[in-house]
């Protein structure tokens, strides 16, 4: 959630950001209504719960009728305090939801408008050109006999898939080459749960404008999460950090589960719009301070991984209105598909400035004692199928073969599988 004191000190910040997100500029007084409402609530108590301790000396030391009047008006008292009490409580549950409904700040400098409004921050690498008509990654997976849709749709319905043979085994290689690729950038590495309760799927940031796309275990309560960005918020919810170990930088693997409601007709071919994936997540929890400086780390190290594979792609700023709720500021790396002549995201990174930390109560002590929230940041190193698509359509040959970045032939020779390059088993 936002700080609260920026709501009350600088409302129209906030109701700009509310603006430039499209969002409802409303849900800002709405917000102030029920602070106002809460302090008017604690004040109530506080009066009623100070004359009731004074009122317990007075009678201690009353005789006769005095002390009659004053033990009435003290079980009077006792049924105020306990209604203030209970109206306190009522108030901040308000003024919490009220938070809740409110998007992150967005930083100064995102581009406004929607998700077409991006600005383009730099390309890298050269987009191929084929001397033969190219073909898309379901033909390619298909003649390498390493993709199978139909039976996937069998099995799970549509947007689930069968990576098989060279494709299953393309798609480890680069789970295992991003995972040491983050350790030797000094992440630690987890592998987290991805079902988790409630409060964590909030906590982030999932359950307002992208609840539609979260799984629900409903008889168990537990969702399963679309990112190990989740798992890895939790990780420290309702803990203080350290100072000194600040920053805390992990790296997560997971099975991703998203439902793609309102996808309908969009990439309805192939994989780059499923429903279960692989993925390696970058999380850190830093000073707040520090946030915008491992903001620029974690986009760096997106860049390097794709730039190792030899791969071009694009890094963009993404507009307001694209952000997400937890994001202040995001950055997407797009890779080139060659059959669809346009970039398509692959990675993206997000500062969430103290807004998941506040909603997970993580937080750190300074110097003095006093209690802070952190700030968090999170981004994708490998999401498997879109980079899966990315090489085998870039990388592909006449012949229907396909060179493999050479990072990637350790990982393959280990599985018994030329490193060099995938041939094709069908015609």
């Amino acid at each position: 959630m936002i700080d609260p004191r920026l709501l009350r000190e600088d409302p129209d910040a906030v109701r700009a950001s509310q603006r430039a997100r499209g969002e409802d500029e409303g849900l800002v007084d709405a917000a102030l209504a029920a602070d106002e409402r809460r302090r008017s609530a604690i004040s109530r108590f506080e009066a009623l719960r100070s004359e009731q301790k004074g009122l317990g000396k007075q009678v201690a030391k009353a005789q006769g009728e005095e002390k009659a009047a004053l033990l009435a008006r003290t079980k009077q008292l006792s049924a105020d305090v306990k209604a203030a009490e209970a109206e306190q409580a009522e108030a901040a549950a308000a003024f919490d939801a009220a938070l809740l409904a409110l998007s992150n700040v967005v930083a100064d400098g995102v581009p406004e408008g929607g998700e077409e409004d991006f600005a383009v921050l730099e390309e890298v690498g050269e987009v191929p050109a084929f001397a033969f008509e190219p073909r898309d990654h379901v033909e390619i997976g298909r003649m390498l006999d390493g993709l199978d849709l139909e039976r996937g749709a069998k099995v799970s319905g549509s947007r689930f898939y069968f990576l098989t043979g060279v494709g299953a085994a393309l798609s480890t290689a680069l789970v295992r080459y991003a995972q040491d690729f983050a350790v030797r950038e000094g992440l630690v590495p987890v592998l987290p749960p991805v079902l988790v309760r409630p409060e964590a799927m909030e906590g982030t940031g999932f359950l307002g404008q992208a609840a539609e796309n979260v799984y629900r275990v409903e008889e168990d309560d537990l969702y399963l999460v679309g990112t190990a960005e989740v798992p890895l918020a939790a990780l420290h919810m309702e803990e203080i950090l350290d100072a000194g170990d600040l920053p805390l930088r992990y790296s997560g693997t997971s099975a991703c589960f998203r439902r793609e409601a309102g996808s309908h007709g969009r990439d309805t071919r192939g994989i780059i719009r499923v429903h279960q994936f692989d993925k390696v997540e970058m999380f850190v929890f830093c000073a707040p301070e520090e946030a915008d400086a491992e903001h620029q780390r974690l986009l760096a190290l997106e860049k390097a991984f794709l730039a190792s594979l030899g791969l071009p792609f694009r890094v963009i700023a993404v507009a307001s209105g694209d952000l997400g709720a937890s994001a202040a500021r995001k950055y997407d790396c797009e890779v080139w598909v060659p059959t669809q002549g346009r970039y398509r995201e692959v990675t993206s990174t997000s500062n969430c400035t103290t807004f998941q930390a506040r909603r997970l109560r993580v937080r750190t002590k300074d110097g003095q004692g006093s209690t802070h929230p952190v700030a968090t940041l999170n981004g994708t190193l490998v999401a498997v199928p879109r980079v899966l698509v990315a090489i085998l359509e870039n990388f592909q040959q006449e012949d229907g073969s396909v060179l493999v970045p050479e990072v990637l032939r350790p990982y393959l020779a280990a599985q018994g599988h030329d490193g060099g390059a995938l041939t094709p088993v069908r015609a």
